[in-house]
């Protein structure tokens, strides 16, 4: 496995070629720049491959999806224009599966279960509003989840995530009385020391959209967290 060169570890290769590469970020890097100023993900892979390959000029770089801020794992970036085209197809059509694990303090409803809601964004407070029924100006939102392990005091749940919206899984598990470890903004009682959320995108799942091999990537779990250790532990 690469890893980035940057002083502080903000980022893991997890899969490279010509076409894509994947990477596992740490909670706190933004993906894409904002109003913080902070240098992004998508800057800092470009300053990777830039070095690696010892490329002039600009480094082209397409962001295929986001996770946010707070939340730890993988992220997939297309290294060409070909590549970001047919990516951005691929999870129109959903033929991407991307799986997220999250720590809960409190026991879900069911083991298993599909979430069906609407949901709302509020862009004064960056916040997502749920709703059991569509109203207006609400987009459907979609994921199941499944109950994976426990420890002496919270739970691991696996998600499935079938649509892609704003704080999606947060403010879901959220409504269903399980908000995330950490997620302040959703319900959670106390942040995490790191600032960050026990929120992984575990795995990304696709056809590749050139040499059309099978692809699975998987993040690890953050290596300085015992808890999301233990888990990890737990389940492989």
């Amino acid at each position: 496995m690469n890893e980035s060169n940057t002083k502080n570890i903000l980022f893991q290769v997890l899969y490279e070629d010509n076409h894509l590469i994947a990477v596992s970020k740490t909670n706190n890097v933004l993906v894409q720049s904002d109003k913080t100023g902070d240098a992004p993900l998508e800057e800092l892979v470009k300053m990777y491959i830039k070095k690696k390959y010892n490329k002039p000029g600009n480094v082209f770089l397409g962001v295929i999806h986001r996770i946010d801020r707070p939340v730890s794992g993988l992220v997939l970036f297309a290294r060409t224009s070909k590549a970001l085209t047919r990516m951005n197809e691929l999870f129109k059509k959903q033929e991407i599966t991307k799986i997220y694990w999250a720590i809960v303090k409190n026991t879900p409803p069911q083991t298993h279960a599909q979430l069906h809601h609407f949901i709302s964004r509020n862009t004064k407070i960056n916040k997502s509003q749920v709703y059991k029924t569509q109203i207006p100006n609400t987009k459907e939102a979609l994921l199941t989840y499944t109950y994976k392990a426990a420890s002496q005091k919270y739970h691991l749940l696996e998600i499935n995530l079938h649509t892609g919206r704003h704080h999606q899984i947060r403010a879901q598990l959220s409504y269903i009385g399980s908000p995330i470890k950490g997620d302040l903004k959703y319900g959670a009682k106390r942040s995490n020391p790191n600032g960050g959320i026990s929120l992984h995108a575990r795995s990304v799942t696709f056809m590749h959209p050139v040499t059309k091999q099978h692809i699975h990537i998987v993040a690890p779990c953050p290596q300085d967290d015992a808890l999301w250790q233990e888990f990890e532990r737990s389940v492989l």
